[in-house]
């Protein structure tokens, strides 16, 4: 039911991907209902940044004995070929607690000003477990405002869709932050919606998030 990946593609997960050659990345993600932890890193394969490696592992646990079945952990690299600032392509393998194995080709589009970025990463997938095609599409839209030399107002929107066969829906989820970033250090609040399966169940969380840039 939680199909073929709830952070999944957010490997691509923040702007810092597209700021930054080389980075690792924590985020710990607590609410009402569940907590989140994700660890995601970058680094370049050759010196001019045209082959570069994306690795993301996530833990996902909900505190209601009853939700569950939504538990997940999440491992998956990506290599992506990056042939200018705006469009990349990448291959990865994803392994996930609930979904099993999939294989997965996706395109990247970066459009980027100084303070703000939308991102939009279409993928075509195929899960050995449900042993079917998969189509999903990612979008990040985020806006930074300086407050001084070393501190940020910060808000980052992220969305998922993924559907079965391109025609049943499987999974989604909406995820918004806003928060203050000062040199590495980000925390604010932040919301998680989540639909799972075909006749989407709904979950939602409110909460605070503190993520780390090294």
């Amino acid at each position: 039911m939680k199909g073929i990946g709830h952070i999944s593609l957010v490997l691509i997960l923040s702007f810092a991907s597209v700021l930054q050659a080389q980075f690792t990345q924590l985020e710990l993600f607590s609410g009402f209902e569940k907590t989140n932890f994700t660890l995601f890193s970058n680094y370049p394969i050759d010196n001019n940044n045209t082959l570069s490696v994306s690795t993301l592992t996530f833990f996902q646990r909900y505190g209601e004995e009853e939700n569950q079945i939504f538990d997940e952990v999440g491992v998956q690299p990506t290599v992506f070929w990056n042939i200018n600032e705006t469009f990349s392509f990448g291959s990865s393998l994803y392994c996930n607690s609930f979904g099993g194995f999939s294989e997965r080709l996706s395109s990247k589009l970066t459009l980027k000003t100084s303070n703000a970025l939308l991102l939009v990463i279409p993928t075509l997938a195929y899960s050995e477990k449900k042993n079917t095609g998969l189509g999903e599409v990612f979008t990040q839209v985020q806006i930074q405002k300086p407050l001084s030399k070393n501190t940020l107002l910060w808000f980052n929107a992220q969305f998922l869709t993924v559907w079965d066969k391109f025609k049943s829906h499987s999974r989604s989820f909406q995820q918004l932050r806003l928060g203050i970033a000062y040199e590495g250090h980000q925390l604010g609040l932040g919301l998680d919606v989540d639909q799972y399966g075909p006749d989407p169940i709904t979950q939602s969380n409110f909460g605070i998030y503190y993520r780390k840039t090294i």
